[in-house]
């Protein structure tokens, strides 16, 4: 058992969004598992869940990353 809680030391000017708290923070507050980023800005971390998504949608309708449809199988 550790003495001591490692904690991650934050960073002025890197932003994050906590997923588990649903808020913007200064430096990492919260694990990595649970946070987005950092981001150069304040913006661009509130934004993350949109930048997210929209990252998604382009992933879901690229053709390069589905596999093509396999035949039916043979009667």
């Amino acid at each position: 058992m550790a003495l001591f809680k490692k904690r991650t030391a934050g960073k002025p000017g890197e932003w994050y969004y906590c997923l588990q708290h649903k808020r913007v923070e200064e430096g990492p507050d919260c694990p990595a598992k649970d946070r987005f980023g950092p981001y150069a800005s304040r913006q661009e971390a509130e934004r993350a869940m949109e930048t997210a998504a929209e990252r998604n949608a382009e992933w879901e309708t690229d053709p390069r990353w589905h596999d093509k449809p396999a035949d039916p199988p043979a009667n």
